[in-house]
């Protein structure tokens, strides 16, 4: 059984059992925002932004409130979204709130003040868990996953000052408090850390050995040729449609077992490192699941088509 499916009869069993309980009123929210994509966010299909919604309003309430749609599995899947469904066995909607893929269905799961929720429709034939994203930036760093803020953590690998002051400058910026420091030293569960260094030097943190066995085990479609002097770009079916060398870069964000996510800010060397942290902006990640660089050419992955 698929993590879609899975999600969605864990929301209908959730929907049993609470009965009639609710949420309560709440205070309300404000200043959330709704993106709807299709082919991992190469088109767009529609946004807007709510400047406050009822503090008991739920990710599947807001979309009915917005668009019309049509559900499966007694309402908590999304079928359709203004008239547009899958065409084909492994299409289906998946949504994510901050940059993060939620655990629950829609219909049980909870808007907080600030959330970015984005809503995309995409083939699922190489996975259909992608923990993270990283299209929301700088999301989930602001305002957090599941309403709550998490300390954050820049560590950076010993030869990559230029770009590690960049990435904690970004941050900050987005008044998120961070202080770069070495490698090893400040991440935890509890903590979202971004990993700043060229491939060789990060491949042993968790998320990096995630992405090196593929989109199935990280969600990235991506990967490093051995050594890490090359990368490795992929469309939706897990296929190599283009390799980079020298000055490649790569900004991606995944997950183990952890709702929690690692961004990586990496590349094949310093160069490409250096590109990857100049693209780090919500202008150049927008509504990216992850994104490549080569040079100063900017290319989201998955790839579309035979690019």
């Amino acid at each position: 059984m698929s993590f879609r499916v899975r999600t969605a009869l864990a929301a209908v069993a959730t929907a049993v059992v609470c009965g009639g309980c609710g949420l309560g009123p709440g205070p309300g929210t404000k200043s959330v925002s709704l993106t709807i994509t299709k082919g991992f966010g190469s088109q767009h299909i529609g946004a807007l932004t709510r400047s406050q919604v009822p503090g008991s309003e739920t990710v599947m309430r807001m979309l009915e409130r917005s668009y019309p749609v049509s559900t499966r599995y007694g309402g908590g899947f999304v079928a359709s979204i203004d008239g547009l469904a899958a065409a084909g066995p492994e299409r289906d909607w998946f949504y994510y709130v901050n940059g993060v893929q939620a655990a629950q269905g829609a219909a049980t799961t909870g808007v907080h003040a600030g959330d970015h929720i984005w809503w995309d429709l995409h083939d699922w034939s190489a996975t259909d868990a992608i923990p993270a994203v990283v299209g929301s930036f700088p999301e989930p760093f602001v305002n957090g996953i599941a309403g709550k803020r998490y300390p954050v953590t820049v560590e950076c690998a010993a030869n990559v000052g230029a770009a590690c002051k960049r990435v904690t400058a970004q941050l900050n910026a987005a008044h998120v408090p961070a202080a770069p420091q070495l490698i090893g030293t400040g991440s935890g569960p509890d903590t979202l850390g971004i990993v700043v260094g060229t491939w060789p030097e990060i491949r042993g943190e968790v998320a990096a050995e995630l992405i090196d066995h593929g989109p199935g085990a990280s969600g990235v479609y991506a990967t490093f040729g051995a050594g890490g002097g090359s990368l490795r770009l992929l469309n939706p079916r897990n296929q190599v449609v283009r390799t980079l060398g020298a000055g490649a870069g790569l900004i991606a964000a995944t997950a183990d077992n952890s709702s929690v996510p690692t961004w990586l800010v990496t590349g094949t060397d310093a160069a490409g490192v250096n590109a990857a942290a100049a693209a780090l902006t919500a202008t150049a990640l927008h509504d990216h699941f992850a994104l490549a660089v080569d040079g100063t050419t900017r290319l989201p992955v998955p790839l579309q088509g035979s690019q």
